[in-house]
């Protein structure tokens, strides 16, 4: 299990743009790169939804319908992290932002990768606030 640490979150205004970073703790000693790492976002009153994965392996990424063509999500193994730009954003894109990883948790297929299940590691979250 690795500790993950989430950054980045923010008060923005509809049309804005922000970057969150996942990234593990140098205390784990483990390295990012091997995991496959997801980003979930959950809004007040709601259940926790995924909203994109990236796999160690290929660098498959994956994407929910509702953020495709406006969020990328990228990874820097030298930093040892993994980022989730976010574009055009919208009030509804309020929420607390997770990042999980996992083993194998990534593959191209939604149905698949869209469930938290898949990871056993999570961060404790960031907060993004989208202002209309």
């Amino acid at each position: 299990q690795v500790t993950l640490v989430e950054s980045g979150g923010g008060l923005v205004q509809a049309g804005d743009s922000l970057k969150l970073s996942c990234k593990a703790s140098a205390v784990s000693g483990l390295s990012l790169s091997s995991y496959d790492v997801a980003w979930f976002r959950q809004a007040p009153g709601d259940e926790r939804d995924w909203v994109s994965c990236i796999a160690s392996s290929d660098g498959t990424t994956n994407y929910a319908d509702s953020v495709h063509d406006r969020f990328i999500i990228s990874r820097d193994n030298v930093k040892n992290t993994v980022s989730l730009q976010m574009n055009s954003l919208k009030p509804e894109d309020t929420a607390v932002y997770y990042c999980a990883a996992d083993f194998g948790a990534c593959s191209g297929s939604t149905d698949y990768d869209s469930s938290a299940s898949l990871y056993e590691s999570w961060g404790p979250g960031t907060q993004v606030t989208v202002s209309s």
